[in-house]
């Protein structure tokens, strides 16, 4: 970023602080941060800590280090991830996209869709690339007897993740001695530092482990295989006194490995094992560098990497957005701010590379490491409403980049404008799914993305560096709408699978949230032609004033045009309440709150809570707080369902496969943010926060929503 840029957001987040400000005294960002520092006191399997840059993450257990992963194995794996650590398998069959192509009717031609999912080729293109661990690194102690000990020897636990310094400190005994460890990662370099102090130094007793899995290409939470050895190289190809380079080969990937340690001797235990032994002294510290490339970078001194997170983190809670509950009296308002500051810091260090984060970010994989493009709202939204544009900005470079495969894709389908992926790795190469392909809610989004950047800033450079995307997206929306000669009307679908993904792509049209973005995006597209003073696209103009009507039966609105009997078949009520969203995440006008408010205390009262995703609740909280039910707004947020559970790190839990999910703690800071800064045309203060009294908050640098 250049240093014009930075003086920019900070004149930009200091005039914010000032203006939307409740007017009580400036809120002290130390004492909120630090009411909310998470606190292991016990062993957890589901609250590891994390320290990372955006970029690059390293998650520990309570030692500070990954010592005892079998453990948290069941719960939240010890993972070392970054944005550009990724392998495939090699393509012994030259595996391509088209060769799992089935071909759905489409008003009388037919066009392909990547949905055999049960082919071997899906297998091989789901699965790769797949992201990688890149590495295991644990505290190894020893007993008198050279034997190692366990984790039932470990006691008097207390691990404090210090989010205002971005630095792990980590304490516990071991035979009634004790060990401190603090865990730190460079705010700018794929670099871990780690500071280790016991009397068992002395004694000999202390090693650090570093090993070394292949990639691992089952779906789920394991990023590694640890059984193919012979598949992946490990090799020392420097080594003095102080430092260790190790070079990692799988197949055709490459990374490197810079230890740098003074005190202590390295050797092999294995093919992909490795062993630092500590010689005596009062402290051992040590470094790691994981780079794509052999770095000749002279790795800072530990206390340079601790000082250098200290100084970004300060900074990343001093500048932006805050909101301070501390005078409210409400029973949730506490639990409300430490979700909020927890899911500011877990979206910062998993989010902030040039990609959009996959659904568990950089702790561990879930959809082989991929990112869900339709999961790009609730991932970035939130950045640019609390000061911190910069986060979706880089996201915004890339889909710039992928711009000529998403045209690919639209034409290839035999539509105009630009289509893009669902499930992708950095390449943007659609996977095929049976689901996802049919998927369109992600379309809109670099319009939404587009127009909030442009709001935040006021400027036309923003029109000028994001025009060629609004306008080939908008083609593409307007091109995928069907003219309904009889009814004289557009309407989207079939094929196509709502948000809600429950129906059948061949049958499926005129989903309610998707009919109301595509007017949102191509009444947007219309209104960047006229600030940049080109011609109207008439055939936009045309389609979004002929677009169908949200479905609508017994004065309320329903999931789909193919399920007018919403509320009448409880089948129907379960997945995403996405009916919701017209009036919520869309500032849809054409919206009746009447009709809206009774539709969301049906959902409240019919939907089946084990189904839904944790933004859902976030989502709702939207929808009540445009239609003016503040109250209903809190309901929602607060629910107490399994996917709207915040565990003691500030992961969102959705279940044992997925027992963390960022989409909900960004859709979180998206609401909460509304609800305090309300939307473009809200003049009201704290608009989606009851005014009964039990909620006295102050605000600042919150940027409303659209």
């Amino acid at each position: 970023m250049s240093i014009y840029k930075k003086i920019f957001l900070f004149v930009l987040s200091f005039t914010l602080i000032h203006s939307v400000c409740s007017g009580k005294e400036k809120i002290n960002r130390y004492e909120l941060v630090h009411r909310h520092i998470p606190i292991n006191t016990k062993l957890d399997s589901l609250s590891p800590f994390t320290v990372g840059n955006g970029k690059f993450a390293f998650t520990v257990d309570f030692t500070g280090l990954q010592s005892f992963p079998e453990y948290y194995e069941k719960g939240i794996p010890l993972c070392t991830q970054s944005e550009w650590g990724w392998h495939s398998l090699p393509d012994e069959f030259n595996y391509k996209l088209e060769d799992t192509f089935e071909y759905y009717d489409y008003y009388g031609r037919k066009i392909p869709f990547a949905s055999n999912q049960n082919s071997k080729a899906a297998e091989w293109l789901r699965a790769n690339p797949h992201r990688l661990n890149l590495a295991r690194i644990g505290l190894k102690i020893f007993n008198d007897d050279s034997t190692e000990i366990s984790i039932n020897h470990i006691k008097n636990i207390l691990q404090k993740e210090d989010i205002w310094e971005g630095i792990i400190k980590s304490s516990f005994d071991i035979n009634n001695k004790k060990v401190f460890v603090k865990t730190a990662v460079h705010p700018e370099l794929d670099l871990i530092a780690v500071s280790i102090q016991s009397d068992l130094i002395q004694e000999r007793r202390v090693a650090i482990e570093f090993s070394f899995p292949y990639g691992s290409t089952q779906w789920g939470k394991n990023a590694s295989d640890w059984e193919s050895n012979d598949k992946h190289s490990s090799d020392i190809i420097y080594h003095d006194s102080n430092y260790v380079i190790i070079k990692r080969t799988l197949d055709t990937t490459n990374y490197f490995v810079t230890i740098k340690f003074s005190g202590a001797k390295l050797n092999q235990k294995s093919k992909h094992t490795f062993l630092l032994s500590v010689e005596p002294a009062e402290k051992f510290e040590f470094s790691v560098l994981f780079s794509k490339n052999q770095s000749d970078l002279k790795l800072p001194d530990i206390n340079e990497t601790f000082n250098a997170s200290k100084i970004h983190w300060k900074n990343f809670w001093e500048t932006g957005g805050a909101i301070d509950f501390s005078e409210c009296t409400d029973e949730f308002a506490n639990e409300l701010e430490r979700r909020i500051i927890l899911s500011r810091y877990l979206t910062a260090i998993q989010c902030g590379g040039k990609y959009p984060p996959q659904e568990t970010g950089l702790t561990f994989n879930s959809w082989y490491g991929k990112f869900h493009l339709e999961m790009a709202w609730w991932h970035l939204v939130h950045f640019v409403l609390w000061g911190k544009p910069e986060f979706l900005e880089d996201k915004m470079d890339w889909y710039k980049q992928i711009l000529p495969l998403a045209k690919k894709n639209s034409l290839l389908q035999g539509f105009k404008g630009a289509k893009f992926p669902k499930m992708v790795s950095p390449d943007g190469r659609e996977s095929p799914s049976k689901v996802g392909v049919f998927l369109i809610w992600q379309q809109p989004h670099i319009i939404y993305f587009a127009e909030l950047l442009y709001q935040y800033y006021r400027n036309d450079s923003i029109l000028h560096k994001y025009k060629d995307l609004v306008f080939e997206t908008a083609d593409f929306l307007s091109s995928f709408a069907h003219w309904d000669e009889k009814n004289k009307r557009y309407v989207l679908g079939p094929p196509l699978i709502p948000a809600q993904e429950i129906y059948k792509p061949a049958t499926t049209y005129n989903p309610a949230f998707e009919l109301s973005y595509w007017k949102f995006g191509l009444k947007t597209a219309l209104e960047w032609k006229k600030r940049l003073r080109l011609s109207i696209d008439k055939n936009w103009k045309h389609v979004l004033e002929n677009l169908s009507e949200i479905p609508l039966k017994d004065s309320l609105y329903q999931n789909a045009e193919n399920a007018l009997n919403t509320f009448e078949d409880v089948k129907n009520c379960k997945d995403h309440p996405t009916l919701l969203a017209p009036l919520g995440m869309i500032p849809d006008e054409s919206i009746n709150k009447s009709i809206m408010r009774k539709t969301l205390k049906k959902v409240l009262e019919l939907w089946d809570w084990e189904s839904t995703w944790g933004w859902d609740y976030p989502m709702m909280a939207m929808t009540a707080a445009r239609i003016g039910e503040p109250e209903l707004a809190i309901k929602c947020l607060k629910m107490s369902v399994k996917k709207n559970t915040y565990l003691n790190n500030g992961h969102n839990y959705q279940d044992e496969r997925l027992p963390i999910y960022l989409p909900g703690n960004g859709g979180l800071l998206t609401a909460v943010a509304m609800m305090a800064s309300g939307w473009n045309k809200n003049k009201i203060f704290a608009p989606g926060f009851p005014k009964n009294g039990k909620w006295k908050i102050k605000v600042e640098g919150i940027m409303p929503l659209l």
